[in-house]
């Protein structure tokens, strides 16, 4: 049992934070498990219904040890000055001006095609209205024609009536003169 949690120690030192609070839910640890390092200490806490506890205790850690250990302090944050503030305003004034520009192509791109499609529907419903007006021009020379056809038909008529009322009244004043 030594040997495991001396070997659960140095686990433990190679580990993230994160990782070290994950393995403290490991169920393979052992109840008597009281470990202390240079820079951390795992205490079991009473047993629990749900399983074992424990209490991981960090200490800071020393200047020898992040020599020994290789670690180093993460890089600080240089501080921000009025000028960084102000190019990246101007870059995002950029971005944006980039974004207008490329949206407002795009909306002329589509009005243009949209007038396109408007002037080619107008020219369509042109030729169709010229097609109806000439099939309509041409249908009523069609019936005026039909119509002075039928009225000189009718006038033959009427003449060859005429011509025929004539010849009657010819032959009767004939026939009067002869039988008078």
């Amino acid at each position: 049992m030594p040997s495991t949690a001396s070997t659960y120690k140095e686990k433990m030192k190679e580990l993230s934070v994160f990782s070290l609070i994950c393995s403290c839910f490991n169920p393979r640890l052992h109840k008597n498990l009281d470990s202390k390092s240079e820079y951390m200490e795992v205490k079991p806490i009473n047993k629990r219904i749900s399983g074992q506890a424990f209490e991981v205790i960090l200490k800071p850690p020393s200047p020898v040890s992040d020599v020994a250990h290789g670690i180093t302090s993460p890089p600080r944050k240089r501080d921000v000055s009025l000028e960084d503030i102000q190019k990246k305003l101007e870059a995002a004034e950029d971005r944006r001006r980039c974004q207008e520009a490329q949206v407002l192509k795009t909306l002329a791109e589509k009005r243009e095609h949209e007038r396109d499609v408007l002037i080619k529907a107008m020219e369509e419903n042109n030729n169709f209205s010229k097609m109806a007006e000439e099939k309509l021009i041409l249908k009523m020379e069609q019936i005026s024609e039909n119509r002075r056809a039928h009225l000189a038909a009718m006038m033959a008529r009427l003449h060859e009536k005429e011509r025929h009322a004539a010849v009657v009244r010819r032959n009767k004043e004939m026939r009067e003169e002869l039988t008078a």
